[in-house]
């Protein structure tokens, strides 16, 4: 019987030079997603990728639908599985729901309560429905994870003060730069949602020279115009650098933007005037080796981490209540999820029933010749209703465990009675102990 299952990396498992190897883009997420549909051993997929983590979501037969993405992953990696597996972690059914829930409600976000995380499951969720590779448990999935973000943002504070990696990238710039912030000349380059909430938290420490570097000039000139910047192409980004006292990068690009040799020239021409480098993107805008040069101080979005700690006791004391709600909507999900699995089962248990009285009504026919019509019909009643007996109390103990987390009960009674998955039961996921933690993949697998 299918599965839900979710085979992830973020922040929290693996640092962000393997994290960048695993980044998908949405064009790639798409890819990714049609060309798992496409496989024998999985029938719907969707895929997140943001600064932080890389979670795909498939519904198919949890071993083959679990090896066959980690043969995928391992090989964009560029990296042996059994290397890779210690950065991952598999949960399945129940606990892939609750990981999206806490994903999309902030909880597993580096800053604890970030907002964007939301938009970007959306999107991707989006994009995978354009790909056609969603379908009915995915769709009640990203929706119900949807709304549970919005439970938590109204239902508490978690949310409060608009928290962002742009914010806290900000807030490292002003603890470097000190007070002279505001007259600090500053280069983004991007043009996407995090360069913008970039610029707004600039903004409201009073940067108004802010140079927004991106080949979508028309986005990029909107975001300038709004909180008082001016607009570069890249092909001038080494003049704005010679420039610029910050620099934060934050573009979609698989390679790097900002190499070594080329900002060893840069700072040549600065005169040993020292430049800042915030590097939030995944992958990576700026080569790592560019923190080596002399003059040069380099962050990535790993090194933000030290500065969230300071914020972080405020933000988590909120924590537990935003847990309640996700629980509250995980019970919700576990009772849907446990009918998809126990009512197809019972529907084969009658029609299993059914078969059998009329291959016993058949076998018999001809040692009732003397029979009358009404006789006859006495005894098809009867054999029915002997039938209806007997799968009585195999139902109702079916029904009972909607909420109990029968999955391993339901198949021992499909296969203590001989019963067919069909391509519907196929497409009906398991419903596993809600109570199980989220573990890394070699682990779970006993490896």
């Amino acid at each position: 019987m299918s599965e839900l299952l979710c085979l992830g990396i973020s922040h929290k498992t693996a640092p962000v030079a393997v994290r960048e190897r695993l980044a998908l883009t949405t064009n790639e997420a798409q890819v990714l997603c049609q060309e798992l549909v496409a496989s024998e051993h999985i029938r719907e997929a969707v895929a997140i990728s943001t600064c932080n983590r890389t979670e795909i979501y498939l519904v198919g037969d949890p071993v083959g639908a679990e090896n066959e993405l980690l043969a995928r992953l391992s090989q964009r990696a560029g990296t042996r599985t059994t290397e890779l597996a210690d950065a991952l972690y598999a949960p399945r059914n129940c606990d892939a729901a609750r990981q999206l829930y806490r994903v999309v409600s902030g909880l597993e976000s580096m800053i604890v309560g970030e907002a964007e995380v939301q938009g970007q499951a959306k999107r991707a969720y989006e994009a995978a429905l354009e790909a056609g590779t969603t379908g009915p448990l995915t769709n009640r999935l990203f929706s119900a994870a949807l709304q549970t973000g919005k439970r938590v943002r109204s239902e508490t504070t978690i949310g409060e003060g608009r928290a962002s990696v742009s914010s806290v990238a900000v807030g490292l710039a002003r603890d470097v730069m000190g007070p002279e912030l505001a007259s600090r000349d500053v280069v983004i380059i991007g043009a996407g949602e995090t360069s913008e909430l970039t610029a707004r938290a600039l903004a409201e420490q009073g940067v108004r020279t802010i140079f927004v570097a991106n080949r979508h000039a028309d986005r990029a000139r909107s975001i300038a115009e709004r909180f008082g910047g001016s607009v570069s192409s890249l092909h001038d980004l080494p003049e704005r650098l010679i420039e610029a006292d910050i620099v934060v990068a934050s573009t979609s690009s698989p390679h790097p933007i900002i190499g070594v040799d080329e900002l060893a020239l840069v700072m040549r021409e600065r005169d040993g005037a020292p430049l800042l480098l915030i590097d939030i993107a995944v992958p990576r805008d700026i080569d790592p080796a560019c923190g080596e040069l002399d003059g040069v101080t380099l962050y990535d979005i790993d090194d933000l981490q030290s500065v969230v700690a300071r914020n972080r006791q405020v933000r988590e004391s909120e924590r537990d209540q935003a847990e309640e709600v996700v629980e509250d909507e995980i019970q919700r999900f576990a009772r849907w999820m446990g009918q998809l699995d126990v009512m197809p089962t019972i529907s084969a248990l009658r029609a299993h029933g059914d078969a059998i009285v009329e291959q016993v009504l058949e076998e018999n026919s001809g040692r009732w010749e003397s029979a009358s019509p009404r006789d006859r019909a006495r005894i098809e009643a009867l054999a029915r209703s002997l039938m209806q007996r007997v799968l009585h109390e195999p139902t109702i103990r079916l029904k009972s465990l909607d909420r109990d987390g029968g999955h391993g009960r339901v198949q021992l009674a499909r296969e203590l009675f001989g019963l067919q998955e069909s391509s519907a039961d196929a497409a009906a996921p398991a419903e596993q102990d809600t109570a199980a933690d989220v573990r890394p993949l070699r682990r779970r697998a006993g490896q």
